[in-house]
């Protein structure tokens, strides 16, 4: 960390991770503090399910952040693990609860071996619309798929608005609420 934080153009620090949850024994005062260089540094947990948010893991994440280190999320959607709206829901508040911001929720890659874990498209994409109707903001993630070839993510979560063109030729809009009812917007005098 200290090499890094010597280097000029190096302005912000991100570390992912899944230590505090499979080695939580490892956040120790002393490796928090090797972290802190004065360098905006943030540490990005990976977390798939809840249940990966014991009471250690929850002390890990805990000490970094006292330690003044802002904590964010990053999860995959995969089914038969999270693959539904209170799963999926649940893992969101106990992050929050961690003071640990959701980041981003991943449609899974298309790694060899891994299709049974992976949802369709507008699957993750209902999942989310019923998050949205549920759960806070602070515990909504952004669904992203990272485009294969290296080509970065990109936001793939349901849409709510649709453009229309109005009678005298200004732009109107119909948006969708969490329930799937439209809208018109401006509303209509």
């Amino acid at each position: 960390m200290t090499r890094l934080a010597a280097i000029d153009h190096v302005k912000v620090i991100r570390i992912h991770t899944r230590v505090p949850i499979a080695a939580p024994e490892r956040v120790t005062a002393v490796s928090v503090r090797a972290l802190r260089t004065g360098k905006a540094t943030f540490m990005v947990l990976h977390a798939n399910h809840a249940q990966e948010l014991g009471k250690k893991a929850r002390t890990a994440c805990a000490r970094v952040i006292d330690a003044g280190i802002p904590m964010l999320s990053q999860s995959v959607l995969l089914r038969g693990v999270n693959d539904d709206v209170g799963t999926l829901g649940a893992l969101m508040r106990a992050l929050v609860e961690c003071r640990i911001k959701p980041y981003y929720l991943h449609h899974a890659d298309l790694a060899p071996g891994t299709a049974h874990f992976r949802t369709s498209i507008g699957e993750g994409q209902e999942i989310m619309r019923a998050l949205r109707g549920r759960y806070s903001g602070l515990c909504q993630p952004q669904y992203v798929l990272d485009i294969p070839g290296g080509h970065g993510k990109s936001p793939i979560g349901p849409g709510y608005l649709t453009r229309r063109a109005g009678r005298d030729g200004a732009s109107s809009y119909e948006i969708e609420d969490f329930k799937g009812r439209r809208h018109a917007y401006p509303p209509a005098p």
